[in-house]
């Protein structure tokens, strides 16, 4: 049977086609240090590292996440810390008044009240990224609005936010309220107006108001002891989820290394065979198509 010259043609022209195909997909991995480029390389490889690069992206959001939470609770710590030197000095200020007889000496604690008065409700209503850090999911007003009496000093002071905490995710499986609870909101209001009761008493010269006064402030000052703790305990849960996720992110990245890199060493032998063949192909042709139809006849 004959073989039309086309139809060797044709052969021909196919194979060289696919070698040199074959040549470009290696010289491609050579460079790139990819063995896959296209879904087609490899197309169960290909689904494993898309599955891993969705994960690689949620773990990113995580980490947003974590440093958000963190950002949070340690805002909300260092007003926290401050806002408890303000009861420790307000406290020692009730001592002193406590046993202090001289009109002037009361007159000089009060107005040195009413200043960490003013100071206390300014950390209280402390802002983070224009987010206000004690009012709850109510971040956009302040959360503890005051009234003020006829000599512009602070009367009575109300917590206007609420009690929700906003949950952050740190995972698939679990999230973190890095703000402040009830409990620290309900603190901060009583501290507050405990501050006025003393103030007031100081002013008044009121010994029993005094000791009303102080024993409010004591009692809020473990509120704040705890709420300092809590917010302690939450920055290091933090910490260790962003270390976790860390780690995850590394081993994440090393498997799609393993799924897409190339060993280097057998791609360059390949690519050396792939060139000696498509070399070979094209000598083969060459001579294949300088018969002549004599030859084919024969």
């Amino acid at each position: 049977m004959r073989v039309a010259t086309s139809s060797i043609s044709d052969t021909i022209v196919a194979q060289l086609q696919l070698l040199n195909s074959q040549q470009a997909k290696l010289q491609n991995q050579v460079g790139t240090g990819l063995r896959i480029s296209q879904p087609e390389d490899d197309p169960a490889a290909m689904a494993r590292v898309l599955n891993l690069n969705s994960e690689s992206r949620a773990l990113t959001q995580f980490t947003n996440n974590a440093n958000r939470a963190l950002e949070i609770s340690q805002s909300t710590f260092a007003a926290l810390r401050q806002v408890k030197k303000v009861s420790d000095r307000a406290t020692e200020i009730g001592t002193l008044g406590t046993g202090a007889q001289d009109p002037a000496s009361l007159q000089a604690y009060a107005a040195e009240i009413n200043q960490l008065l003013e100071q206390a409700v300014q950390l209280a209503n402390g802002r983070l990224r224009n987010d206000h850090l004690f009012g709850g999911t109510a971040v956009d007003a302040p959360p503890y609005t005051v009234t003020r009496n006829a000599a512009g000093e602070i009367a009575t002071v109300a917590f206007a936010g609420n009690t929700d905490q906003a949950a952050i995710p740190l995972s698939e499986t679990s999230g973190v309220s890095p703000g402040a609870d009830a409990a620290t909101t309900a603190g901060l209001t009583g501290f507050l107006n405990h501050l006025v009761a003393l103030r007031d008493a100081l002013q008044a010269g009121d010994t029993a108001g005094l000791t009303a006064a102080q024993t409010g402030l004591i009692a809020t000052e473990d509120v704040l002891i705890s709420a300092l703790a809590q917010h302690g305990a939450v920055q290091l849960r933090i910490e260790v989820n962003q270390d976790q996720q860390k780690d995850r992110a590394a081993s994440i990245g090393q498997l799609v290394s393993a799924e897409t890199s190339t060993d280097l060493t057998t791609t360059v032998v390949k690519l050396s065979q792939a060139q000696t063949a498509y070399q070979a192909a094209l000598q083969s042709a060459s001579n294949i198509m300088k018969q002549s139809l004599l030859d084919y006849l024969r």
